[in-house]
């Protein structure tokens, strides 16, 4: 049994409890319960005591929409025109770097982030990949190196008629095959989704075959869904209807599945998003980044829509999500007094909702019986810390590094700053080595 002792404790359980000098107990891969250090030092006297020294414990945080095999690009120059929108940058960067991975690439371009991500206390995340020449066995090298590294993962491979069709069906048999290995081994540390790219490179013919690939396994979807421009005047001109509207008709929007980043949409599309209870997820930097629009996510939040947030491979360390959330909705908006409540909703409470739909257990909240993924952050509140002012001591006083400690399912990954069982030098060094190679061949 390992014993947090000593910190201020926001366990995000159902009642938003908040204790001071508190404690977290975890048996096996599970909460056991939390409450005074006192009590529980009493309680359990044989345990594995981490001290939190008056530092903010926590869930471990949660990542809806990533992508890791964007890794290899940091710091990549190409020689493609500056792009102007959304189809310039992913044909300039995006699909000349995916078709030049090899499955050592994969996983190493996993590997790295994960070690980031549990530096950041990121401890589950959710995955989009693509790999056109190297499809077979993709998500078999991430689910790997999120085995290796600890990182709790819900992954897929983003099926696409941009290649032609023979690696669309590799696609399909990629997220089939995995999809059923997940089931066969029904483990909470591993998950599957059915990855489809967007609407705009996939024929009806591509569409029909992946829904019914996807109701053979039971999975949901996970898309990009209007995220740019093109992608509307596409869905427009070939189908004449809207991207919502058209993955609706397909059945690809349900309870089960991921819509990301849903940008350019109606009104009318953000009632059809609500009605089909998918869950959307913001990724506000990558937004900012690729220069594609505002989500409207203070709308959709307001018509019962699930918005949750991602990083789309900007950046491991979800309080950068988190703080850039609000304020690009103030400046949209030119409101200071807009999106305080909505962003720590997506992060804290929607994301947990979000990946707890394809578990068994349930993660998120130090409670009783939910699996225990712990973060301690070497931060001293110097003002009052408690369940009402705790999401705005996160905003302006906590970023990923502030990370101290993470435990995921109850395996203590990093204990005071320093990683427990994996050499991240040596993989670090690996992945230059593989990275100034593919570089050669993008």
């Amino acid at each position: 049994m390992i014993l947090i002792t000593h910190g201020e404790v926001a366990t995000r359980d159902e009642n938003n409890t908040f204790i001071h000098d508190g404690a977290v107990a975890i048996e096996g891969t599970k909460i056991k319960e939390a409450g005074a250090s006192r009590e529980m030092e009493s309680k359990y006297p044989d345990a594995q005591v981490i001290d939190a020294k008056g530092r903010l414990t926590m869930p471990g945080f949660i990542n809806t929409h990533m992508h890791y095999y964007s890794t290899f690009a940091r710091g990549m120059t190409l020689d493609s025109k500056p792009p102007v929108m959304l189809s310039d940058i992913l044909k300039g960067l995006w699909w000349r770097l995916d078709k030049a991975l090899t499955l050592e690439d994969v996983y190493y371009s996993a590997i790295g982030p994960m070690i980031e991500e549990i530096r950041c206390g990121v401890t589950t995340v959710v995955d989009h990949h693509a790999s056109p020449h190297a499809v077979s066995g993709s998500l078999f090298a991430i689910a790997g190196a999120a085995g290796r590294a600890g990182v709790r993962s819900n992954l897929c491979y983003e099926v696409s008629d941009r290649d032609g069709s023979d690696i669309a069906w590799a696609g399909i048999r990629e997220n089939t095959d995995f999809l059923r290995h997940c089931a066969q081994k029904d483990d909470d540390m591993l998950r599957g989704l059915f990855g489809l790219h967007a609407q705009m490179t996939l024929s009806d013919a591509t569409l029909e075959k992946c829904v019914q690939a996807a109701a053979d396994t039971g999975a949901g979807f996970h898309i990009h869904a209007a995220e740019g421009i093109e992608d509307v005047a596409d869905s427009l001109s070939k189908h004449d209807m809207r991207v919502i509207e058209r993955l609706n008709r397909f059945g690809v929007l349900t309870e089960k599945s991921i819509a990301a980043h849903c940008i350019h949409i109606t009104p009318q599309e953000m009632e059809m998003l609500a009605e089909s209870g998918v869950a959307v997820v913001h990724n506000p930097q990558s937004n900012m980044g690729n220069a594609v629009g505002v989500s409207p996510v203070l709308e959709m939040m307001a018509r019962g829509v699930p918005v949750g947030l991602g990083t789309d491979g900007y950046t491991a360390d979800m309080t950068e999500s988190y703080k850039a959330a609000g304020i690009l909705q103030k400046h949209a908006k030119g409101l200071p007094s807009v999106a305080w409540e909505e962003p720590p909703r997506m992060l804290f409470e929607n994301n947990r909702a979000i990946v707890n739909r394809h578990l068994t257990g349930l993660v998120g909240a130090l409670a009783p019986g939910w699996l225990a993924d712990v973060i301690i952050a070497d931060y001293w509140a110097p003002t009052p810390l408690n369940e009402n002012t705790v999401n705005a001591h996160i905003l302006f006083g906590v970023s990923g590094r502030h990370v101290d400690t993470t435990i995921v399912n109850g395996k203590i990954r990093m204990l005071h700053r320093e990683l427990t069982d994996i050499d991240a030098g040596g993989i670090a060094a690996k992945s230059r080595e593989l990275s100034a190679r593919l570089w050669e061949r993008v």
